[in-house]
């Protein structure tokens, strides 16, 4: 059974910063690219990162770039993002979901992910 399991969400400044991390098991992580999306009340769930399977690609979205780093380490089956100068609009609910990929480029479209955390919930206070 596939799990992924999301930690390091909370409440944080504006300007702070915070670390998730997401736990993968019952998968051989390796032939999957990792994302990391994020959804706010009322708006569409969002790819705010990617990073391809072997870690030497990654995607952000324009709204990040600059701010958030996705990172992965494969021999403890999670990946990571590290979010930096937090800001009020990067309030949501974060998921990280696996896709099946071996591919070099990291995937930059929302589609075709197989497997879903819970979410964990970030709020930025102004």
């Amino acid at each position: 059974q596939v799990q992924l399991v999301e930690s390091g969400g909370g409440l944080v400044q504006a300007g702070g910063s915070l670390r998730l991390s997401c736990a993968a098991s019952g998968l051989t992580f390796s032939n999957f690219a990792m994302g990391w999306f994020r959804q706010a009340p009322g708006k569409e769930r969002e790819l705010v990162a990617s990073i391809n399977w072997s870690g030497g690609s990654v995607y952000y979205s324009d709204s990040v770039k600059g701010r958030f780093t996705i990172s992965r380490a494969n021999a403890k089956n999670t990946v990571y993002l590290q979010m930096n100068s937090l800001k009020p609009e990067d309030t949501a609910i974060y998921y990280c979901a696996a896709k099946r990929s071996t591919y070099y480029r990291a995937p930059n479209e929302r589609d075709g992910y197989e497997y879903w955390g819970q979410g964990t919930q970030v709020t930025v206070s102004s």
